[in-house]
This record gives C-alpha cells, structure tokens and sequence, in this order.
C-alpha cells in the first residue's frame, strides 16, 4: 500500500468550475520553499511513524502546475533526501497530479515532465464534450469556457501518459449528458473514464431517473459499441449494489486520517478536505504542523472510523449498500454539529440509480457475451481501471 501526502502548493486556479469544492481558492495563500522543507523533512525523519511500502507525493491547488517552479525544487529535494537517507520509499514512490491541462504544454514543464517520467502520475481534467465540459469548467472573471485549451494538450498528454484516465463529474446540470460525454472523451484516446456525482446536495427531485435513463443509455453505446473489450468506464462495477460484504462491512469508504495533507501556513491536515479553503460551514480541522509535528490526539478521531460509527441503520441494513460512497470532509461540513459522525446521504437516490443501470449493463452485457460464446474470454481479459485515476 502506497500512503498519500498531499501538498496544498496554491490556492490559485485560472478557472472557475461551478462544482468545484474549492470554495476558497485565491491567489494569495501560495507554498512558500521554507514550509514545503520543513513539511518533508519531518515526514521524512519520522519513518517509524510512515511504515507503508510506498509514497505517493500528491500535489494540488487550485491549479498545482501554476506552481511548477516550486514543485520542481521540492521533487528534487525529496528524491535526495530519500535517497541519502536510505529511505524504504526510494525504490516505490509517485509525484501525482491532477490538473487543469492548459499549462501542460509549457516548456518548464515539459522539462518536469522529462526529468521525472518513470516516477510521474498527471491527471488532465476533460469533462466530456464542449457542451459539457464548458458547462461548468470556465475561467474565473470572463466565465468562458476552457474546454478548446484544453483540448490542444490532450495529444501530448496521451503520448506520454498513454494508460491515465481522467475525470468527470457530474452535478445537476450535467446529468443530461452524460452518454454522450463519456463517448466523445473515449472518441479522444482515452481508454478510462472515472466518473461520479458531486457528494454536496445539489441534486433535485427527478435527478436520479434521468441519471438513470443516461446511464443505461451509455451501457447500450458501450455495449453495442464493443468498447467494453478496451474502455473502463468507474458507472459499470460487478462489486457496487450488494448488501454489505459480512466481513468488510464496517470499513471506512474514505481514507480520511490515513492521509497526509500540508498548506502554505504549514498546518497538517487529515486530508485536503478539511482545509479551510475546501469547508462551507466548519472550522478547518488542523492536526498539526510541519515545526511541530502531527498531534495524534487530534488525529484518533480518524483512526475510530467506521461505517457504523457514522452511518444510520438504514444505510448499513441497505440491499444496495455496497459501492455507495462518500467523502469524510463533506459529512463534517454537512453535519449538524461539528462532528465526523454523521453522514451525508445526498447521493442515496443517486446511488441507487447507479446500481440499477449498473445492473442493467452487465445483464445486457453478459447475455451478448453467452450467446457469443466469448465469456469466457471476457473474463481473462477484460480492461482494468488505473488505480493512479480513481
């Protein structure tokens, strides 16, 4: 298992997405080298406390490649230290990112790109077709849309990172197209789609029946298509709309706790989700900082959690449960009072609908595949999602 160490390296974004959790992004709050050294040399120099097999060092903004000056330096430093140190995560770590793609092209980060390809993970964000994509994903001031600048980079990106998915999201205003988002960015060369609902409540009555209906139209092209032989797609999961696994059932979905998140004033964080620039309603929940270190009495909350410790009787007694998500920092913002224990169900109906097109797609599915005889086949060599995307 690889832990992930985030780096809150700006809060600044050239775009305005209409979904974004980010509610507080600015161009003020940036990393500055001091805080980034400190934040890895005490990771670093307290390996006892980070026993994982392997690291991932996840950069964010806002817009992470805004800061590719700063990024550079730090990936430059902790391969060093790693590497004087002997560190065990020398031989098995991973710069991941996320980003908006418009930068991607620039030299200073091509070179970026060159000197650490082996060790690399980008994510280039293209939410679907034009329509889509500039519903939602435009830049701040003029609210243009981005998708056209984007578009340019995807060539590069996928002759460099050609096995990387990418992300789509959806919110309410999203859900009518959907088929045919998740089409057109198979249409561009991308073999993995990871896909899913915003978790705040944003959803209106008759969301779910249209998510549905699209849904189980994009079973039917994928199908009739044949592009379940070479495409994922994150909708379509034999593990999602079961009652909950006897043995697995109380685990936690979120790996809130488990994560490591640093920003510019140098706090700690469980997870990205609890900065005070991702968080509505609540205080940022700060569990330490790079000249003090991790205060673990802050941090137990986390370690404690589990499916029961936090869900109503009805989500655990749920025929569907299995596969049904949420994000621990959207429950704590939700909650009624400051508390992790409380559940956010603004996805249920949502959910729901997922499993019964779900269900819908493999049936369809696997009846083409026994009455070709190819089931078998299937099975053997049926596409599997990248990890690094999801």
């Amino acid at each position: 298992m690889r832990k992930t160490i985030t780096f809150i390296v700006t809060k600044d974004c050239q775009l305005a997405c209409k979904y974004c959790y980010l509610i507080g992004k600015n161009n003020k709050e940036r990393m500055t080298w001091d805080v980034a050294k400190k934040a890895v040399d005490y990771i670093l120099s307290h390996e006892d406390d980070f026993r994982d097999e392997g690291i991932i060092w996840d950069f964010i903004g806002g817009e992470p490649f805004l800061e590719i000056d700063l990024i550079d330096k730090i990936c430059d430093y902790i391969k060093s230290e790693m590497y004087v140190r002997n560190h065990h995560w020398f031989n098995d770590y991973i710069f991941s990112f996320t980003t908006n793609g418009l930068n991607y092209s620039s030299d200073k980060l091509q070179k970026y790109i060159a000197k650490n390809k082996d060790h690399l993970s980008i994510t280039i964000t293209i939410d679907g077709t034009e329509r889509k994509h500039d519903l939602n994903r435009v830049y701040k001031g003029s609210g243009k849309g981005s998708y056209q600048d984007v578009l340019k980079n995807i060539p590069l990106w996928l002759e460099q990172f050609p096995t990387v998915g990418t992300k789509i999201t959806i919110s309410s205003a999203d859900i009518p197209y959907i088929k045919e988002s998740v089409m057109h960015v198979y249409g561009l060369g991308i073999h993995d789609v990871h896909i899913n609902c915003v978790f705040e409540d944003v959803f209106k009555e008759g969301d779910d029946l249209l998510f549905e209906e699209q849904v189980e139209q994009l079973a039917d092209a994928i199908i009739d298509g044949g592009y379940y032989k070479d495409y994922v797609c994150s909708f379509f999961d034999e593990r999602i709309g079961k009652p909950l696994d006897p043995v697995k059932r109380n685990n936690n979905w979120c790996g809130a706790g488990r994560m490591l998140s640093v920003d510019a004033a140098g706090s700690f964080y469980p997870c990205t989700r609890f900065a005070k620039y991702s968080l509505r309603d609540k205080k940022p929940w700060i569990i330490g900082n790079v000249n003090e270190g991790i205060d673990q009495n802050k941090l137990r909350p986390f370690l404690l959690l589990d499916r029961c410790t936090q869900s109503p009787q009805k989500c655990i007694d749920c025929e569907v449960a299995s596969g049904c998500a949420w994000c621990q920092g959207e429950n704590y913002d939700a909650a009624e009072i400051p508390t992790l224990y409380q559940r956010a169900t603004a996805i249920c109906k949502m959910h729901k609908a997922q499993v019964r097109a779900n269900n819908y797609y493999w049936n369809k599915l696997y009846r083409k595949l026994e009455l070709e005889g190819l089931r078998e086949e299937f099975e053997e060599n049926r596409p599997v999602p990248n990890q690094e995307t999801c």
